[in-house]
């Protein structure tokens, strides 16, 4: 949206922030352009922990935020780990930016974004007042039976139900010395409304 300056036309997302404003300033001609700057909203966890799921839920419930699963976006130009995924990243924060600008924050459900490491870096990260996260989490033994239950062409093999263990372990072994620390759902014995009524009271309290 405000990427290309207004007053001189030349593309620069990497512009300075006044939090006075709000106001993003071109680094070219010193122009400030007063913006919206929400904070951004991410529900994230392993495979198997609840995200797709508890979003289903949500849809047309929790108006505070625009819900948005992450995977919507991704295609195989994306799938670039020798860059950790940055260019995928960094579409979704120009996006939600954007959407941001009509009012709402946007809650983003992706396994990826609940690392502060991958986001951090971006240079949209820039344009938020704050990141908060949600990481979903669950017994090993009722996330590798969740994930079993999946149909085969889901590719629940057992490669990648142990890295999605080893996901949901980092979750929370790491949750508390991010920075900002992260929050813990666990749903393991939770029942999908239990859930869903968490993860609003969550959106609804970080929403502004």
């Amino acid at each position: 949206m405000f990427n290309v300056c207004y007053a001189c036309g030349v593309y620069r997302p990497d512009k300075d922030i006044d939090p006075a404003g709000p106001f993003a300033i071109c680094p070219e001609c010193g122009y400030r352009h007063l913006f919206r700057r929400l904070p951004l909203l991410i529900v994230a966890g392993a495979s198997g922990a609840g995200k797709t799921t508890t979003l289903h839920a949500l849809t047309g419930l929790v108006t505070e935020a625009a819900l948005l699963e992450s995977d919507i976006l991704w295609r195989p130009a994306f799938d670039t780990p020798d860059t950790h995924y940055r260019d995928f990243f960094e579409t979704w924060l120009r996006l939600a930016k954007n959407i941001g600008q009509s009012g709402r924050p946007v809650a983003l459900f992706g396994a990826g974004f609940g690392v502060p490491a991958n986001l951090a870096p971006c240079v949209e990260h820039r344009y938020f007042s704050a990141v908060h996260t949600l990481a979903l989490v669950c017994d090993d033994d009722a996330l590798a039976a969740r994930l079993r239950a999946r149909p085969a062409w889901r590719g629940a093999t057992p490669e990648f139900i142990a890295g999605q263990l080893a996901f949901n372990q980092w979750f929370k072994a790491h949750a508390a010395n991010q920075s900002p620390p992260l929050d813990l759902l666990d749903t393991t014995d939770a029942t999908m409304t239990e859930t869903a009524a968490a993860v609003a009271a969550w959106l609804r309290e970080h929403a502004t």
